[in-house]
């Protein structure tokens, strides 16, 4: 064990990228606290993991603690960090990787009640948690945040609430790790592209897979390695950056 802890949103299904994510920083010594909000899943056309959230957690393994919070809720990312510190003591990685995936739409039918939505679970929380993170920190050696971005700045997108929530996060990585750089905090931002998670039918799976150069979708760990890499100390010096890791993407 190398006394890290991580907070890790978005660790709810075996198949997704929070799930690779927690089960690497495990591999390399860390603990985790994992969050998730089973809900959100079940609403959706793939589904909470079948196995039931304790299952996923176990298959994580390691010294690992989790709790259900929804964060579409203001108090809630203030509240989940205290809750990760109430377990462990301190926090010295943050990895937003949560995201709502709610109706959305292109500009002709999107809607204030969309971008609301799609804005307090990907934009604001994910500020929220890094203020909280950064409130906290005790000035331990290694602090670092990484949010998840989806390549907006890179092409078109239809879903306009997905996207333009996603894309203020990769705008602002910047500032955010200039403000926190004399406090030893990095700051970055990672596009992992098209990810195999289980959310998409098989023709739209057939076509992107025609446009990456390898013939297939990244699968959840290549991103995991990425953001293994940045929060280790391999990667201290790595700071305000978007990484897109989509190996080739074709769009």
């Amino acid at each position: 064990m190398d006394g890290r802890v991580a907070l890790v949103t978005g660790v709810s299904r075996r198949a997704g990228i929070g799930f690779a994510i927690a089960r690497r920083l495990v591999a390399d010594g860390v603990r985790v606290f994992a969050h998730h909000h089973v809900p959100h899943d079940a609403d959706r056309d793939w589904g909470a993991d079948p196995a039931g959230i304790d299952a996923v957690i176990a298959a994580v393994g390691g010294d690992t603690a989790h709790a259900g919070f929804d964060l579409a809720q203001p108090d809630t990312p203030a509240a989940l960090l205290d809750a990760a510190r109430a377990a462990f003591g301190h926090v010295d990685i943050l990895v937003c990787n949560h995201a709502s995936s709610g109706p959305d739409g292109q500009l002709a039918d999107v809607t204030a009640e969309m971008l609301d939505a799609h804005w307090a679970v990907n934009t604001r929380a994910s500020l929220l948690l890094a203020q909280a993170f950064a409130r906290h920190h005790d000035g331990r050696a290694g602090g670092r945040i990484v949010f998840m971005t989806s390549g907006q700045n890179l092409g078109p997108m239809p879903e306009i609430a997905y996207a333009s929530s996603k894309g203020a996060l990769a705008s602002i990585t910047r500032s955010i790790a200039d403000e926190l750089a004399d406090r030893g905090i990095t700051v970055n931002c990672v596009n992992p592209g098209p990810t195999d998670t289980g959310w998409a039918n098989p023709a739209l799976t057939a076509a992107v897979a025609q446009q990456m150069p390898a013939g297939r979708w990244g699968e959840p760990d290549d991103a995991a390695r990425l953001i293994a890499w940045l929060v280790s100390e391999d990667g201290r010096w790595m700071t305000g950056q978007v990484l897109n890791s989509e190996g080739g993407f074709r769009r």
